[in-house]
């Protein structure tokens, strides 16, 4: 699998337009095979993606954790 950043941030992308709920930093990581989704999503914006961030509680075996859900707003790019 390609894991350039341009890569990522399609798969970024792909996902986010399939899925109008967005996707969590741990969803990216674990299904989008996406270590730094922070730094794509700042990439993606500057490429003129507009995308939100809603800040979430997500509970996992360790305990609870604040993580951001990036929804996407607007599928256009310059």
């Amino acid at each position: 699998m390609d894991n350039s950043g341009q890569s990522q941030r399609q798969r970024i992308l792909a996902y986010l337009q399939k899925n109008q709920h967005g996707a969590t930093t741990l969803e990216m990581v674990k299904n989008l095979d996406v270590l730094r989704p922070g730094a794509r999503i700042s990439e993606l914006r500057k490429l003129g993606v507009e995308i939100v961030t809603h800040w979430v509680i997500v509970h996992t075996h360790l305990g609870r954790h604040r993580n951001a859900r990036y929804v996407l707003i607007s599928k256009t790019t310059n």
